[in-house]
């Protein structure tokens, strides 16, 4: 690693957010944006208040869900509106053009939620039933429970780190990879106290702490453990009860990747140790232009008093 990926943080921050499609959406204590760069090499931001948890929704290892929910949908939707933006919408095929005339202006959140469903379901598929059918065919020779749990881990693990690495070779993914690094940039010259300019931001490590990356891999870890109490007599049960554990799984995770943003010391590094190794694949080295666009999305979410946004 680089010598500047060492440096501390000056303040810790709240503040986060999310590569797109040619553009960086950015989540403040107050106020959230999205900046995306069009064909015509202008930057289109837009604004929106940033949505609070509230009651039940703030309960320790209970708002690591609901946060989730938020971020995948509000995730989504900037997502399809950076693909618009940015010109890279592709023409709607028979499928899409039978939606729009079917469903009229509701046909984007009808195509919208199938998407979701498949990739939802596919995802069960991949990362739950695979490896459980892997693991349940080796029960046939081990009878340790804990170690058939660990087995399933480590191929649940191994098939997260291969798809991800496979999908950054992709030209299209590589791309937005190097808007993360854009967006971790930003994030920590803000952390450090700098100026917010290109020349300050390329400065900055692209490995982020609090990275979704982090948040992931933690999840798994946390599943395996999980997992380690669930009946291995049924195969299919097995999974279904780890898919109803998964609110258990999501909270628990999110407080240790909260735990490990707020703190700095041996446990905390390495709780954040895996995940900053993977962002080696996850976020790329950004140009300049990329820069500019994290810069267009993190400055309207700051607030007037930076206190407003220690984490």
């Amino acid at each position: 690693m680089e010598n500047n990926e060492k440096q501390s943080c000056a303040i810790k921050t709240s503040v986060g957010g999310q590569a797109l499609l040619e553009g960086i959406m950015m989540k403040g204590p107050f106020k959230s944006a999205m900046a995306v760069r069009k064909p015509d090499g202008e930057i289109d931001v837009s604004t929106w208040d940033t949505k609070k948890l509230t009651g039940i929704r703030k309960i320790p290892f209970i708002r690591g869900t609901f946060n989730f929910i938020d971020t995948l949908i509000q995730g989504y939707d900037c997502l399809m509106k950076s693909a618009e933006i940015s010109g890279q919408e592709e023409e709607p095929d028979k499928f899409e053009l039978w939606l729009n005339k079917v469903f009229g202006k509701a046909a984007g959140a009808v195509f919208g939620s199938i998407v979701t469903i498949l990739a939802v379901a596919l995802a069960v598929g991949l990362f739950f039933g695979v490896p459980a059918l892997i693991a349940g065919f080796a029960g046939n020779y081990i009878e340790n429970k804990v170690v058939l749990s660990a087995i399933e881990g480590v191929i649940k693990i191994a098939m997260f780190l291969v798809y991800v690495i496979g999908v950054s070779k992709m030209s299209d993914i590589h791309r937005t990879f190097m808007y993360h690094g854009a967006e971790h940039k930003t994030i920590f010259c803000y952390e450090q106290g700098l100026e917010l300019t290109v020349e300050n931001v390329r400065k900055q490590q692209r490995f982020h702490p609090r990275c979704g990356t982090s948040f992931l891999l933690i999840v798994l870890v946390v599943s395996v453990l999980v997992s380690s109490v669930i009946t291995w007599e049924n195969v299919f049960v097995r999974v279904a009860l780890k898919i109803l554990m998964l609110p258990i799984t999501v909270g628990i995770s999110y407080e240790i990747i909260k735990f490990a943003g707020r703190h700095d010391n041996w446990l905390t590094r390495i709780i954040s140790a895996p995940g900053l190794w993977f962002q080696n694949f996850t976020t790329q080295e950004p140009d300049d232009s990329m820069i500019e666009v994290a810069i267009a999305a993190v400055t309207p979410v700051l607030p007037e008093n930076p206190e407003d946004a220690i984490y």
